[in-house]
């Protein structure tokens, strides 16, 4: 079977119980871009991915991904987000070190519980010689 040509993620779809405070919350703490709404939908825009905020269709809660944003200084995110209340998880902590970068995340819960993280990037210090 061929492949479907899929280049990169177009959307991803949050499951909330209230869009409402969910939406402030995104727009207001994380500071992504608000597109619109649309009945019980909210939509934002994060780089090249729309994010849709939506109550979980059919019954009960359906499981939920972990969204991984991307963010120059992870130590400034993580005092931005503690100082309007998010819930904290993990706080900023090296998870490797590669060949160009350390690798540093923090995981938080939005108002809807729904855990995800900030990570970073850190270029290595030149190794003087």
């Amino acid at each position: 079977m061929a492949g479907l040509g899929i280049e990169a993620i177009g959307q991803v779809a949050i499951p909330v119980r209230d869009v409402a405070r969910a939406r402030d919350f995104y727009r207001d703490e994380l500071g992504l871009a608000h597109l619109f709404d649309a009945g019980e939908m909210s939509f934002f825009q994060c780089g090249a991915v729309r994010l849709m905020l939506a109550k979980p269709e059919g019954t009960g809660d359906a499981g939920a991904s972990v969204l991984y944003y991307r963010v120059p200084d992870l130590e400034a995110a993580d005092a931005a987000l503690k100082a309007g209340g998010t819930a904290c998880v993990a706080p900023p902590h090296k998870i490797a070190t590669l060949a160009k970068h350390d690798l540093w995340m923090a995981f938080y819960r939005d108002t809807e519980q729904n855990l995800f993280a900030l990570m970073s990037e850190v270029p290595l210090a030149e190794i003087a010689s």
